[in-house]
């Protein structure tokens, strides 16, 4: 039996694709194994967001292709991001690519390896805004949670951004679709379940013509016993007040939003082609704390965006001290071909992007330890995500940690936590991103004490 690898790059968009595929190799009685070591054929599902993340794509290829040459490895295929966006260069600069299949082309996987298990080159671009949305996958995150995809493709335009080239316009999955996968997922005891998209803000205007986001959110929870629904890549301008009454009134729905703003400067707003100018950015921010007081607010910020003069890096600086959020990531800003923002003027020099990003980063820093000062004391309930032997120490996160980009909380136990399990845990010493506490209580389904 042919053994299958796999390595998923880039954002959990990205990651439920893999999914995806990897149940339909097992539908088709293909071995799944762990260990690239072992496998007869290994597939790599690319990101090209960003430079960065194309080199990674490239550089787990050329470590695979080491094991073409020197192991029992006998095929690749690369699919994803990077595929779809430069199909020809990818197979012609990559002569160690077996075969590639482009976003809109998940459903031949099988095809693919096939033609790879007899030697044969294989290459499928299928119309990625005709491809089928969702699909039964084999979950690759813990048993106690998942993400769950609502929509694919973008429609905002951002001129520094690729993905709408890459993967095609927004289209929303249908309520009663979605629905039927969270119920799937709330049968398999999922505990935690994150709601993405490129916008998920935007669900349901091209089928409803309205935004349906928190009605989507009100099915989810009326279909399922899901304890922890998390909302992820939330944009400013559709943040409506439906969806914040959801936030307030809803214990299920986690009182945590993921808004990337990009920076605050409306002269660089607008050459981002961002919707929604500084004032609605502040407003909307300002709303959502009124409303929701205990609210976790994430958000991402690029800098060294073309033409971003001292003045406009100062005043991103200026509402990064006066905001305050509670989780807070930077990029600094990648040139993409064929994105309207790489032939713009005043590109900036890439030591001043990476001292910019220094710079704000060091002022997060600040803000997360002096946030996490204040929860000293506090008893947080957290979801159990493992235990360190070593240290004898579980480790897990709150409601206001997001899987994979936000912190952990460590704390000790007179007994063994399980993963997937809810604990109540009292804070006693504060770090840099992450909490220390002992547990105090077992709690069931995550609710609040």
């Amino acid at each position: 039996m042919t053994k299958i690898g796999f390595v998923s790059l880039g954002c959990s968009k990205n990651l439920v694709d893999t999914e995806v595929m990897l149940h339909k190799l097992v539908t088709a009685g293909y071995e799944i194994t762990p260990e690239d070591i072992d496998a007869d054929i290994i597939i790599v599902n690319t990101c090209g967001f960003i430079e960065s993340a194309k080199q990674e794509a490239i550089d787990n290829i050329l470590d695979l292709a080491w094991l073409k040459k020197n192991r029992n490895l006998k095929g690749i295929i690369a699919t994803g991001c990077l595929v779809e966006r430069y199909r020809e260069q990818v197979w012609e600069q990559m002569p160690e690519i077996d075969a590639m299949i482009g976003v809109g082309s998940l459903s031949r996987i099988v095809d693919a390896v096939k033609a790879v298990e007899k030697g044969e080159k294989y290459s499928c671009f299928d119309d990625k805004e005709s491809s089928e949305l969702g699909g039964d996958r084999i979950l690759t995150t813990p048993e106690y949670t998942a993400y769950l995809k609502i929509a694919e493709g973008c429609d905002n335009r951002c001129t520094y951004c690729a993905i709408p080239l890459i993967r095609g316009k927004f289209r929303s999955r249908p309520v009663e679709d979605i629905v039927k996968e969270a119920k799937e997922l709330d049968k398999m005891g999922i505990k935690e379940l994150n709601l993405i998209a490129q916008d998920t803000t935007r669900y349901g205007l091209d089928l409803y013509g309205e935004y349906k986001l928190a009605e989507l959110v009100r099915e989810i929870c009326k279909e399922t016993e899901i304890p922890w629904i998390r909302l992820l890549y939330c944009y400013p301008d559709k943040i409506t007040d439906d969806l914040i009454n959801e936030l307030k009134t809803n214990d299920r729905l986690l009182k945590y939003m993921d808004i990337p703003v990009q920076h605050i400067s409306d002269k660089i707003l607008s050459k981002m082609n961002r919707h929604g100018d500084s004032a609605l950015i502040k407003e909307t921010i300002e709303k959502l704390r009124k409303n929701v007081p205990d609210i976790t607010l994430r958000s991402t910020v690029i800098v060294g965006f073309p033409g971003e003069t001292e003045e406009d890096f100062e005043e991103l600086c200026e509402f990064v001290k006066e905001t305050r959020f509670d989780r807070f990531g930077a990029f600094t800003y990648s040139a993409e071909e064929d994105t309207p923002a790489a032939s713009f003027d005043c590109q900036i020099d890439e030591q001043l992007k990476q001292d910019r990003y220094d710079i704000v980063m060091q002022l997060q820093l600040d803000i997360s330890e002096q946030n996490n000062k204040k929860k000293i004391g506090k008893i947080i309930t957290v979801l159990c995500e493992g235990y360190d032997p070593v240290s004898e120490t579980h480790y897990g996160r709150s409601e206001a940690d997001a899987p994979d980009i936000d912190g952990k909380i460590y704390f000790v136990s007179q007994k063994r936590m399980p993963e997937g399990s809810f604990v109540q845990v009292k804070i006693e010493e504060a770090l840099d991103y992450d909490l220390v506490g002992r547990a105090v209580n077992y709690v069931k389904n995550g609710e609040k004490k």
